[in-house]
C-alpha cells in the first residue's frame, strides 16, 4: 500500500514537472564593463517563483507554461521587467543587464544610496577581489546599533577597541601600527599622544561602509602593520528626500547619582572659550571657577540627512547629499586605583569617583557632478567637533603627600575640545575601454584644545580638608594647545589588457603616486599655584575653591601663581612649551594583477617611500631648545594570490614589508603630566621594519553567507614600546626595546541564515560570529635600550607580549529580521569578549600590568512603523562587568584599578518626508 502511495506521488510530481519550461540567463553589471552579478533577484511577479544569481551572473528558474513578468533587482540598482511566455517542456534563455539607482536601505535610520551599503553587496565585492579584504557597510551598522566607526570596527574579526578611547587594536596591534583614512585619503590624528585619530569621532551617519585593509598593497602609505582602515563617505543618487531623527540615551551608573558634578563654564554644546590668560603670574584672569556644577545626566541627539539628484544636458548629473547631527552622552563609573612598588608597597591607594560627560557635532556635505558615465569629480566637507569634559575625584591615600591615618583628596578636571575640518577634490575618469584615471586631494586641518585642565591635592585631618604640597605642580592649571595641518594627494592610472575570448581582460597595470604633508603645532603652558603657608593651614572646602583661590586671595599675597620658567619676576616665565613637527611623505608605485588561468590570479606591487621627519622643541626638559630629524627610504614589495578553487571557495595568500615610524610626541623632548605618573619623549627613537603574511580561505554558501578561516604572522624589527625608565620618579618613555617581536595568530569568521519563514519577503532568523586567536611575543633588551638613548630601563622579564594584545577576541550576533509591504522588524543580541592584554610592560622588579578580559552583552531593537516613522530601542552592556587591571609582581597579583561602565539605554525616532 505504502509503495502504491509513493509511485502515485512521483507520478503526479513528474507529470507536474512536464507542464513547466525553464528560463534562464546572465545578469550583468552595466556600471562595471557587463561584469556578472552576483546574488541578483530573479523573480516573477505575483507569485512565489524567484531565485538569485550566482557568483557568475547566472540563474535559472523552473516555471509554468504561460505568460510571466521577470522582475529583475538588487539594492542599488533600478529593478527591470521583462515579459516572456514560458512553452512546456521547453529551455528560454534571457539574459539582463542592470544599472545603479538610489533606493532605500532596510531599517529606520539609514538611506541607502548605493549597493555597497548591504552585507551581500560588500560580501561580493570581498568574494570577487584579488586582495584580502574586510568590509562593514551601514546594513550591518544599523542592524547591531552602532553610532560611532570605532564601534564599528570592533565589530570585525581581530578587532579590539580601547575602553575610554577610540583607538583600537588589529591582531594584538596598537595605534602606531593602524593607520586611518578618508576615501582613500589620509586624516590628521586630534592627540598629540596618538598617530590616529579617535574613531569615536565619526558617526556613522556619516558613513556608507568601512573598509579595513589588514594586508598591505602598494597604494596605502607604508607605515602600516596591523590595518588600514578607510572610512566612505556616504553618497546619494536619485529623487530628493529629508529624514530627521531624535533619541535619547541614559547610563544606569550617572541616573543613580543625586548629583552629576562637572566642571563650571564648560558649554553644554561643546563649543567654549579656550584661550590662555595673558599674563595670569601678574594678575588672577582665569576665565573657568574651579567650583563644579550640577547637571541632569540624560543624553540626547538629534540629526537629519537630505539629497538630491538634478539632470543637466543629455549625460550630465549633479549629486547633492548632506548631513548634520548632535549627541551628547552621560557616563558614571567608581572604583579603585592603586600604585605600588614591586613589594607590594602602594605609593598611591585611591577609591575614586568619574564624571564625564561627551558632545560630538557632525556635519557633512558631498557633491558629485557626472559629465557622463565615464567622468566624474566629487567634493567632500566634513566638520567635526567633539568635547570630552570629566571630573576625577580620587580619595584616599597618597605617599608623601597624605599618607595620615585619614589619607587625602585629588582633583583632577579634564576639558579636551577637537575640531576637524576635512576637504576632499575627487575625480574619475574612464578614458576608453582600457584606460582609467583615478585622482585625489585634500587639505585637512585639525584644532586640539585642552583648556585649562585644573588639579588640587588635600590632605585631611579631623574631617576637615587642607591644601598640600610636595611639589608646586600638585596644584596647578593647564593649558594645551595643537594644531595641525595636512596636505595630501594621489593620482593613479590603470591600464587594462590581454582580453580573452569572452571579452573580458586578463591583466592590469596600475601606475600611481601619494604623498601627505603634514605640519604641527604643539604648545602647553602649566600654571602652578605656589601656596602661602597661611593658606596650607586653613581648613577649606574642596567644592567651594572659588572662595580662596581667587583674585583677592592673589592679590593679597595668600598665593602666587609661577611656570616651570619662574614667577612673575622672570620676563621669560610665561614662554610656553613648544615643539614644531614636519612631515613630508613621497611615495610612487606600480602593481600588477592578471588572472593567470582561470583559477588562479595575482598581485604584484612594489612601492618606494621617502620619508623625512623634523621636529625642533623648547621644554622644561631643554630650555635652551634643540631640533631632531631623519630620513627613511623604504622599498616595500607585496604580493597577494588568489586561488579559486570553485565558484564559491576561495584560498588567498598575501606577503609585504612594511615599516612602523615613531611619532611627533614620542620623539619631542616634552613631559607631560597625569595624575598617576609623567610621560617625556625621546629624540633617540627610529623606525621598525615589518614583514607580513597571510594566508585565507573562505567559503561563500549563499549570497549573504560566509565562513572563513585565516592564519596570520608578523615580524617586527626593533620594537617600539612605552616603557618605565630607571628614574627617582618613574618617568614613562619611548624606546626600542628589543631586537625583534612577532604577532602569530588565527582568525574564523561565521556568517549564517539559520532559518527563513518566507521565499518572498524577508523574515528570516540570522548568526554571526567572528574570533581571532593569536600570540604575540618579543624581546625585552635593557643593554640595547640604555646604548641607544639617553636613559635606561630594567625589564622585569627578558620577554613578554605586545602591549593590548588579546590572546583572543570574539564577536557573536543573532538577529531576526522581518520585512513586510514596506514594513520591517529587525531585533539583534550580540556578544563581544576580549580575553587578558598588558597594559604596561614590567620593570625595576614590578611585574606587568595586566587589563582581565571580560564580555558585554548589547540588544538592538528597530521597527519601521509605516513609509515615514522608524523606532529604535537598544539596551547595552546589559552584563556590566568589572572593568579590572592587575599588577602581576613576583611574589603575588594585585588589584591597581578597578570599575564598572554601566548599563546603557536609548530611544530614538526617525521620520522620513
Amino acid at each position: 500500500m505504502k509503495l502504491s502511495i509513493l509511485l502515485l506521488a512521483l507520478l503526479l510530481t513528474c507529470g507536474l514537472y512536464a507542464q513547466n519550461g525553464t528560463l534562464k540567463g546572465k545578469v550583468t553589471d552595466l556600471d562595471a564593463n557587463s561584469a556578472p552579478l552576483a546574488f541578483a533577484t530573479v523573480s516573477i511577479e505575483g507569485t512565489t517563483f524567484g531565485t538569485s544569481s550566482d557568483v557568475n551572473g547566472n540563474y535559472q528558474l523552473s516555471l509554468p507554461a504561460g505568460k510571466h513578468l521577470v522582475l529583475f533587482s538588487y539594492l542599488g540598482y533600478d529593478t527591470q521587467s521583462v515579459s516572456i511566455v514560458i512553452v512546456k517542456g521547453e529551455s528560454k534563455s534571457l539574459n539582463q543587464s542592470l544599472s545603479s539607482n538610489s533606493t532605500e536601505l532596510e531599517g529606520v535610520v539609514v538611506q541607502a544610496t548605493s549597493k555597497k551599503v548591504k552585507e551581500t553587496a560588500l560580501l561580493l565585492d570581498q568574494h570577487r577581489s584579488m586582495e584580502i579584504k574586510q568590509n562593514i557597510g551601514s546594513q550591518e551598522l544599523s542592524r547591531k546599533g552602532v553610532s560611532d566607526v570605532a564601534a564599528a570596527v570592533a565589530k570585525t574579526t581581530g578587532v579590539v577597541k580601547q575602553e575610554g578611547s577610540g583607538t583600537i587594536f588589529v591582531r594584538g596591534l596598537g595605534d602606531r601600527y593602524n593607520s586611518t583614512s578618508m576615501n582613500g585619503l589620509p586624516i590628521p590624528s586630534n592627540d598629540p599622544e596618538r598617530k590616529n585619530i579617535s574613531l569615536d569621532l565619526f558617526s556613522t551617519d556619516i558613513v556608507e561602509y568601512i573598509s579595513i585593509d589588514k594586508t598591505y598593497s602598494s597604494r596605502i602609505f607604508g607605515d602600516f602593520a596591523g590595518a588600514n582602515v578607510d572610512i566612505i563617505s556616504k553618497d546619494h543618487s536619485g529623487e530628493g528626500f529629508f529624514n530627521f531623527s531624535i533619541g535619547s540615551e541614559v547610563n544606569s551608573n550617572a541616573v543613580q547619582q543625586d548629583q552629576f558634578l562637572l566642571l563650571s563654564d564648560r558649554n553644554y554644546m561643546g563649543f567654549s572659550k579656550n584661550d590662555t590668560p595673558t599674563d595670569p603670574l601678574k594678575n588672577y584672569q582665569f576665565t573657568n571657577g574651579l567650583n563644579l556644577k550640577n547637571r541632569a545626566p540624560y543624553g540626547m541627539n538629534f540629526g537629519f540627512n537630505t539629497g538630491k539628484s538634478f539632470n543637466i544636458g543629455q549625460q550630465g548629473q549633479l549629486n547633492l547629499f548632506g548631513t548634520a547631527s548632535f549627541g551628547n552622552k552621560f557616563k558614571y563609573k567608581e572604583g579603585v586605583v592603586k600604585s605600588v612598588q614591586a613589594q607590594g608597597d602602594a605609593t598611591k591607594d585611591f577609591a575614586t569617583k568619574e564624571y564625564e560627560y561627551t558632545t560630538n557635532t557632525t556635519g557633512m556635505f558631498n557633491a558629485q557632478y557626472s559629465f557622463n558615465p565615464n567622468h566624474k569629480i566629487g567634493y567632500n566637507l566634513l566638520y567635526i567637533n567633539g568635547s570630552s569634559e570629566s571630573n576625577e575625584e580620587y580619595r584616599g591615600y597618597m605617599r608623601d603627600l597624605a599618607d595620615g591615618p585619614e589619607g587625602g583628596f585629588l582633583r583632577r578636571g579634564n576639558y579636551v575640545q577637537n575640531t576637524l575640518l576635512v576637504n576632499q577634490l575627487l575625480g574619475e575618469h574612464q578614458i576608453n575601454d582600457q584606460f582609467k584615471l583615478n585622482w585625489g586631494g585634500s587639505y585637512n586641518t585639525i584644532k586640539s584644545d585642552m583648556p585649562d585642565r585644573i588639579q588640587n591635592s588635600f590632605r585631611i585631618k579631623d574631617s576637615q580638608y587642607y591644601f598640600t604640597t610636595n611639589s608646586v605642580t600638585d596644584n596647578h592649571r593647564y593649558y594645551q594647545n595643537l594644531n595641525e595641518d595636512e596636505m595630501a594627494a594621489r593620482i593613479s592610472l590603470d591600464y587594462k589588457f590581454g582580453k580573452d575570448s569572452d571579452l573580458l581582460y586578463r591583466g592590469k597595470l596600475t601606475l600611481g603616486y601619494n604623498s601627505r604633508f603634514k605640519n604641527l603645532d604643539f604648545k602647553a603652558s602649566q600654571f602652578n599655584y605656589r601656596l602661602g603657608t597661611a593658606l596650607r593651614n586653613v581648613a577649606v572646602d574642596p567644592y567651594n575653591l572659588d572662595a580662596v583661590l581667587n583674585k583677592n586671595g592673589f592679590d593679597n599675597g595668600d598665593f602666587q601663581m609661577e611656570t616651570f620658567l619662574g614667577d612673575r619676576n622672570l620676563d621669560i616665565a610665561l614662554t610656553p612649551q613648544t615643539y614644531k613637527g614636519k612631515q613630508n611623505i613621497n611615495g610612487g608605485y606600480a602593481a600588477l594583477e592578471y588572472k593567470l588561468s582561470e583559477k588562479i590570479s595575482a598581485v604584484v606591487g612594489l612601492r618606494l617611500e621617502q620619508i623625512r621627519q623634523d621636529m625642533e622643541w623648547k621644554t622644561q626638559l631643554d630650555l635652551q631648545g634643540d631640533e631632531n630629524n631623519f630620513e627613511k627610504t623604504a622599498f616595500l614589495p607585496n604580493l597577494s594570490l588568489k586561488y579559486a578553487v570553485n565558484d564559491r571557495n576561495n584560498l588567498r595568500l598575501a606577503a609585504s614589508k612594511t615599516y612602523t615610524l615613531p611619532q611627533f610626541k614620542e620623539r619631542g623632548l616634552f613631559m607631560y603630566e597625569k595624575a598617576t605618573g609623567s610621560i617625556k619623549g625621546n629624540p633617540d627613537l627610529y623606525a621598525s621594519d615589518d614583514y607580513n603574511l597571510d594566508l585565507k580561505w573562505e567559503f561563500f554558501p549563499e549570497n549573504d553567507e560566509i565562513i572563513s578561516l585565516t592564519a596570520f604572522g608578523k615580524y617586527i624589527q626593533n620594537p617600539i614600546n612605552e616603557i618605565t625608565i630607571t628614574s627617582s620618579s618613574d618617568d614613562i618613555s619611548f624606546a626600542n626595546t628589543g631586537d625583534s617581536g612577532y604577532a602569530a595568530g588565527i582568525e574564523l569568521e561565521i556568517r549564517k541564515n539559520l532559518f527563513s519563514f518566507d521565499d518572498v519577503n524577508t523574515n528570516k532568523l540570522t548568526a554571526g560570529l567572528n574570533a581571532a586567536y593569536m600570540k604575540t611575543h618579543q624581546e625585552l633588551d635593557s643593554e640595547k635600550v640604555r646604548k641607544e638613548n639617553a636613559f635606561g630601563a630594567d625589564f622585569t622579564h627578558d620577554t613578554a607580549s605586545f602591549t593590548g594584545a588579546a590572546d583572543l577576541v570574539m564577536n557573536a550576533d543573532i538577529s531576526y529580521i522581518k520585512e513586510w509591504n514596506k514594513r520591517s522588524v529587525m531585533a539583534t543580541v550580540s556578544y563581544a569578549y576580549i580575553s587578558d592584554r598588558i597594559y604596561s610592560l614590567g620593570s625595576q622588579q614590578l611585574g606587568n600590568s595586566v587589563d582581565k578580559g571580560f564580555g558585554t552583552l548589547d540588544f538592538v531593537f528597530k521597527t519601521k512603523l509605516s513609509d515615514h516613522l522608524g523606532l529604535g530601542l537598544s539596551a547595552k552592556n546589559l552584563l556590566d562587568p568589572s572593568i579590572d587591571r592587575v599588577q602581576e609582581n613576583l611574589n603575588q597579583d594585585i588589584l591597581v584599578q578597578s570599575y564598572k561602565l554601566g548599563k546603557n539605554f536609548s530611544l530614538s525616532l526617525n521620520y522620513q518626508f
